[in-house]
């Protein structure tokens, strides 16, 4: 082992094999995703805070998604860009920079699912107790809830990563488009057996808890909409749910196949592309997914839409 690689706070980042001619490609679609990103999250947010009559708990809820799907993204993405201009040797990054990198991609796939968690609750109270939504959903639920998810997620990463940081490093190469627990506790040379154990139960556990929240409370829902004879009810709990469950289903399948190309080494490159889109595909489709389902925002888009055109130049001429 060589002294200068001992504890070395500059590391090296690997990143994606790009090509003279395929980079620039590569970097123009990454930008432009990232830009969409911001503008539909950024947009969706601003647009249910200034609003009235879009303070509600379901869309104050996913004002809590979009939130972390910029924060998640901004702490990467310009990063990976910045990567793919320079040639591997000079893809050099301090270890308390990736530090703040593996925090962030950590926090914002743990938070994915403790946001979606609490969403799914809020649509059981809204479908199987409507009578009783106003009292139970109140602000102050709402910040509980919000606070829980966040504070849970926050916990959970801090402990992961405090395991990681009580190891010596011997290695510089960080062998992903960006940092990620896995990546660091894979330059030391200790044992990483705890790390192994907590990163399992940290995944199983959530996963676990994640999926079994939703399964529940879907059934419930389900079977709630099976007794009602209620349209109204049955068409309200399709359309709110149906959007919900597609959120949920975007993010598991882009972390599930993330998780999976981990155990195939001979796929590396196949998995540093996977652990962008992990981060890019949720951002980018939740907003959309949402704004096309929500009856309300849609229409109030259209209405602010409508009232630009009558202001703009040429209506005048």
């Amino acid at each position: 082992m060589e002294n200068y690689t001992y504890n070395s706070l500059t590391l090296q980042l690997e990143g994606l094999k790009v090509t003279k001619t395929n980079k620039f490609p590569i970097f123009v679609f990454l930008l432009l995703i990232y830009v969409f990103i911001l503008i539909a999250n950024v947009g969706v947010v601003v647009l249910i805070w200034t609003e009235r009559s879009l303070h509600q708990p379901m869309y104050l809820l996913f004002c809590s998604l979009s939130i972390n799907d910029v924060m998640g993204n901004s702490l990467l993405v310009p990063r990976v860009l910045a990567d793919i201009l320079v040639p591997p040797s000079k893809r050099l990054i301090h270890y308390y920079e990736c530090l703040m990198q593996a925090f962030t991609t950590h926090m914002f796939g743990t938070n994915a699912h403790t946001v979606l968690m609490i969403m799914a609750f809020d649509r059981y109270v809204a479908i199987c107790n409507p009578l009783r939504y106003a009292t139970i959903m109140t602000d102050k639920m709402v910040m509980k809830l919000t606070v829980s998810a966040w504070g849970v997620a926050f916990v959970l990463v801090a402990v992961l990563l405090s395991l990681t940081i009580r190891l010596n490093r011997c290695r510089t190469l960080i062998t992903n488009p960006y940092c990620d627990n896995a990546s660091l506790f894979k330059l030391s040379c200790e044992n990483v057996f705890i790390n192994n154990i907590y990163g399992l139960t940290f995944t199983v556990v959530l996963l676990s808890s994640s999926i079994g929240s939703i399964i529940l409370t879907y059934s419930k829902i389900t079977a709630a909409c099976l007794t009602s004879k209620s349209k109204s009810l049955n068409s309200k709990a399709l359309k709110t749910c149906s959007t919900h469950l597609c959120l949920y289903l975007i993010m598991l399948a882009s972390g599930s196949i993330l998780i999976t190309l981990h155990r195939f080494p001979e796929y590396a490159e196949y998995r540093k592309i996977s652990a962008i889109l992990f981060n890019v595909v949720p951002g980018s489709l939740n907003p959309v997914i949402y704004g096309l389902q929500s009856q309300e925002i849609h229409k109030l888009k259209a209405s602010i839409m409508r009232r630009l055109y009558k202001v703009l130049p040429w209506r005048q001429r």
